[in-house]
């Protein structure tokens, strides 16, 4: 089912659509909100807040624009940064620990993107892990394709200087 599809659907109070919509890409939602604000149980609020608003306003989608995928991840992206703006960052909001799985790998990447400004860290995110089109991520950030280009340009770089300090400092 494309996006405008199921879109109609959930503007018709399917729940069987929305839950099925939900089911599939709220984990990567939270991941994404998670690299943001740093809290898992803050990821986890502002995820259920973002569908929420999608299940109580789903007109405020527009489908000329992009994905419905894309349009979920600009509300989390916006409630993240209400999130922050209400909240003084602290030692709770600190990331908690990673799991064992792969800590070691996780550990490293999310040591050099928390190394990056928010900006560029939710940028590379939505780019390399989500994949996310640059047409998506024009939507999402509500900025011209040209201007998702240039950043991500400028967050690659910073996460290569990152990297390379890293790679310096264990010598």
């Amino acid at each position: 089912m494309d996006d405008e599809e199921l879109w109609k659907k959930i503007n018709r109070q399917d729940e069987r659509a929305f839950d099925a919509f939900y089911r599939q890409s709220a984990p990567r939602l939270q991941a994404f909100l998670r690299q943001i604000v740093g809290n898992r149980e803050a990821a986890e609020d502002l995820t259920q807040e973002s569908y929420l608003q999608l299940w109580r306003r789903p007109g405020s989608y527009r489908p000329e624009r992009g994905s419905l995928r894309g349009y979920l991840y600009g509300v989390g992206r916006k409630r993240a940064a209400e999130w922050w703006r209400s909240k003084q960052p602290s030692a709770e909001a600190a990331e908690e620990p990673a799991d064992a799985a792969g800590a070691e790998s996780s550990s490293v990447m999310s040591d050099a993107l928390q190394r990056l400004p928010e900006e560029q860290r939710s940028l590379l995110w939505l780019r390399e892990v989500e994949g996310q089109s640059y047409a998506e991520l024009a939507e999402i950030l509500d900025i011209p394709i040209g201007t998702v280009r240039s950043r991500l340009f400028t967050a690659r770089e910073a996460l290569r200087q990152v990297w390379q300090a890293g790679a310096r400092r264990s010598l």
